[in-house]
C-alpha cells in the first residue's frame, strides 16, 4: 500500500527541506517543532529562520503538538538533533501508529552507550529494527531545498520497506537508492562528520588541497575499518552514503561541520566557534563516543583522535597535524597493515 501521510520530527533545515521533498512526491506533511515561531513561519509559506528565500509548499503544516503531529502517520522522519531522539522518541512511543515506519535521518552517536540513532529509536519506541530505515547521502539541505540534483541512500533491514520509503520520497530532483546496510550507512553518516571538522580545520589553517584529499582518503579508510569491525559491508563505504556523503559533507561551506572546523582553523575557540554556527555541529558533539567505541573495539581511528584533541582537550590544529604525519608508514588501503 503507498504511504499518503508523513510526519517529519523537526523543523530545522534538513527536516524542512525532507519535508518540502515528501510533499513534492505526493504526500500531505505534518512537521513537529517545539518553536511555534518556526512553526508559524512554515505555515505560512517559507522557514525564514533555516532556508530564506525557499518556498515551501501549502501541502506542509507545522505543528508543536506531537500527537497532532503524528496522527494517521504512515511515515515517520527523524531530523532532530541526536541528543533529542531518545527523549522525543519516548514522548512519541505511544503516538505512534502501530503500522508507520520510521526513517532516521539523524546522523551521529549517543553519549554513554555509543548507540546508534536506529538502535534508540527502536528502544524508545519499541518498534521491530526492521520498522526503522535510515537516511544518509550528500544532502546538503539548502542545494535540495533549490533543487539541485541529488541521490540519497535508504538503508532498512526490509529491503521492500526501503524500496516503499525510497517511492516516498523520489523526486524529479531527489534520487534515492536502497541499501540492507544499516549499520554501515549509519557509522557513515556518524563518522563523516567528524572527519568534515578535521578538514574545515585544515582548511582554515591555510592549507590546500593535497591536505583535503589526503584527509577524505584517510577519512574514508577509519570510517570503513570501524563500520567493518561492526559488521558493515565494506562497500557501502565506497558509495552514496560513505564517500559521496564525505566529499558533500567536507568540500562545502553549507556544511556546519566544515565551517566549524574552518572557524577553528581560522583562530576562533571551539565555545566561538559553536557560538556562531547556524545549528548544531553533529561532529563536535559525536567525536568522542565514536572514539571511545573505536578504542572499545581496537580500532584506529587517527583523525577522529585529532579532532577530540582539538575540540575537547585543547590541542593546537598544529598539534594535530603534526600528531598525524608522524605516524608509522604502513601500506596503503583502509586495513592497517605495517610496514
Amino acid at each position: 500500500m503507498a504511504m499518503t501521510q508523513a510526519t517529519v520530527l523537526g523543523t530545522g533545515a534538513w527536516g524542512t527541506t525532507f519535508a518540502q521533498v515528501l510533499a513534492d512526491s505526493g504526500m500531505n506533511v505534518r512537521l513537529w517543532g517545539r518553536n511555534r515561531q518556526t512553526n508559524t513561519l512554515i505555515n505560512e509559506g517559507e522557514n525564514s529562520t533555516y532556508l530564506p528565500g525557499i518556498e515551501l509548499s501549502p501541502a506542509l503544516h507545522a505543528t508543536d503538538n506531537l500527537g497532532e503531529a503524528l496522527q494517521g502517520s504512515d511515515l515517520v522522519a527523524v531530523a532532530i538533533p541526536v541528543a533529542a531522539v531518545r527523549d522525543t522518541l519516548t514522548r512519541a512511543r505511544d503516538l505512534l501508529p502501530s503500522n508507520a515506519a520510521i526513517v532516521s535521518l539523524a546522523k551521529g552517536l549517543e553519549l554513554g552507550s555509543h548507540k546508534t540513532v536506529h538502535d534508540m529509536i527502536t528502544e524508545a519506541t519499541g518498534f521491530a529494527s526492521n520498522r526503522v530505515a535510515v537516511l544518509s547521502g550528500p544532502n546538503l539541505s539548502r542545494e535540495i531545498a533549490e533543487h539541485h540534483p541529488t541521490a540519497t541512500v535508504i538503508a532498512c533491514e526490509d529491503a521492500d520497506l526501503a524500496a516503499q520509503i525510497a517511492e516516498a520520497c523520489h523526486t524529479s530532483y531527489f534520487r534515492p537508492y536502497v541499501s540492507t546496510d544499516v549499520i554501515g550507512c549509519e557509522i557513515a553518516g556518524a563518522t563523516k562528520n567528524v572527519i568534515a571538522v578535521a578538514i574545515g580545520a585544515a582548511e582554515g589553517f591555510g592549507l590546500g588541497i593535497n591536505s583535503r584529499s589526503t584527509l577524505i582518503t584517510r577519512g574514508l579508510a577509519e570510517m570503513t575499518r570501524l563500520g567493518t569491525r561492526l559488521g558493515a559491508d565494506p562497500g557501502t563505504f565506497a558509495g552514496l552514503s560513505g564517500v559521496g556523503d564525505l566529499v558533500a559533507t567536507c568540500s562545502s561551506r553549507l556544511s556546519r561541520n566544515y565551517s566549524f572546523g574552518v572557524r577553528i582553523g581560522q583562530g576562533m575557540s571551539c565555545e566561538e566557534a559553536l557560538a556562531v554556527s547556524p545549528g548544531v555541529v553533529e561532529g563536535a558533539r559525536a567525536a568522542r563516543p565514536i572514539l571511545e567505541l573505536a578504542h572499545s573495539l581496537g580500532v584506529d581511528m587517527p583523525i577522529t583522535e585529532g579532532v577530540v584533541r582539538v575540540v575537547h582537550e585543547g590541542a593546537s590544529v598544529r598539534e594535530m597535524g603534526e600528531m598525524l604525519l608522524s605516524r608509522p608508514i604502513k601500506m596503503d588501503g583502509w586495513k592497517i597493515e605495517l610496514i
